[in-house]
């Protein structure tokens, strides 16, 4: 690359980082202390990657996405996942016009750029497997017809770690399909006085950036300098998580993990990271970048044995367990 279109390039790219940190900042008007999480949404905007939320009822997770549709300016629809609930509820289906005598399509909750699908685990598996395509695909059939759906589209689903009763487990595999899964926790003391303070003076959030800039930004994540020492760091996380006993230092993880993390993995370790360098203003991706991302890339991706589960070990020890074995470039 030459010096003069590096530059180029660094220039443009610090202008549109820019404006995702003014939306962060519009974000704040509504959402108070969760700034990480914030950040990874917008990673998962400009990668077209979903995202899995895990937290108790009460965290805002609903107002949250709000927020950000607001302060973007896209169409978004919540989907409150239920055990009645089926895949036509969802997706949409054909309705029968005895005036014309024709079918009509009436398209689901689906169609839209962000889709909340709170509580996804309460609903069984077909309706599971139904988003689960959607968010793969980006398309939808309804008849004989395929509608493509509208970029960007991201579906963030929420899930509560505390009430297990009447609840579907989302099957590995379908997790798999999830960028990240992010656990939202308790605000704290000072956060949670700043909330009560929202609450009764709430400010309105204005638009900051369109569709339009959200593509112009996807384009400028993929032209993200990433070095192959960067990418062989990334491969030697993944293949630990897959052979820890060849590996010094971490003989002991290996019977802690039944299976390791997918190819799928190691694309959204590099594609996210190229994102989280471009929302810090470079136009390379630096090995912290990896760390930063990478137990929130990796915690739903790693089965543990039945001895893990008895010892009280999480997948995110384990991550942080291989960051810190694996040198890094």
């Amino acid at each position: 690359m030459r010096s003069e279109n590096t530059q180029e390039i660094t220039q443009i790219i610090k202008e549109h980082a820019i404006r995702w940190n003014t939306l962060k900042n519009e974000v704040r008007k509504g959402i108070i202390g969760q700034d990480e999480i914030v950040e990874r949404i917008f990673i998962g905007l400009l990668c077209n990657g979903h995202i899995l939320l895990e937290g108790v009822p009460g965290l805002a997770k609903t107002t949250l996405i709000k927020c950000i549709a607001q302060a973007i300016g896209l169409e978004y629809k919540r989907i409150q996942f239920t055990p009645d609930l089926l895949p036509a509820d969802l997706i949409g289906t054909l309705i029968y016009n005895p005036k014309t005598q024709e079918f009509q399509t009436k398209k689901g909750p689906i169609f839209a750029n962000l889709v909340l699908a709170d509580e996804i685990n309460r609903a069984p598996a077909k309706v599971q497997s139904a988003l689960l395509q959607v968010m793969q695909e980006h398309q939808v059939t309804i008849g004989d017809k395929t509608y493509h759906l509208e970029v960007p589209f991201l579906v963030l689903a929420t899930q509560n770690p505390i009430e297990q009763e009447g609840t579907y487990r989302l099957p590995e595999a379908q997790v798999d399909r999830f960028m990240f899964k992010l656990l939202i926790t308790y605000p704290e003391y000072e956060q949670e006085r700043l909330i009560i303070e929202k609450v009764f003076q709430p400010e309105e959030i204005n638009k900051v950036i369109g569709k339009q800039e959200i593509r112009e930004s996807q384009k400028l994540v993929e032209q993200i300098y990433i070095d192959e020492k960067v990418v062989e760091y990334i491969l030697k996380i993944v293949f630990a998580t897959r052979f820890p006993k060849e590996i010094s230092g971490l003989e002991e993880v290996s019977s802690l993990i039944e299976y390791g993390a997918s190819p799928r993995a190691t694309l959204t370790l590099h594609h996210a990271a190229k994102a989280y360098a471009f929302l810090k203003q470079r136009h390379f991706v630096v090995p912290d970048d990896i760390k930063s991302i990478a137990t929130d890339v990796l915690r739903h991706r790693i089965l543990l044995t039945y001895q893990a589960e008895a010892e009280n070990v999480t997948t995110d020890q384990i991550v942080q367990k291989i960051l810190r074995t694996i040198p890094s470039p």
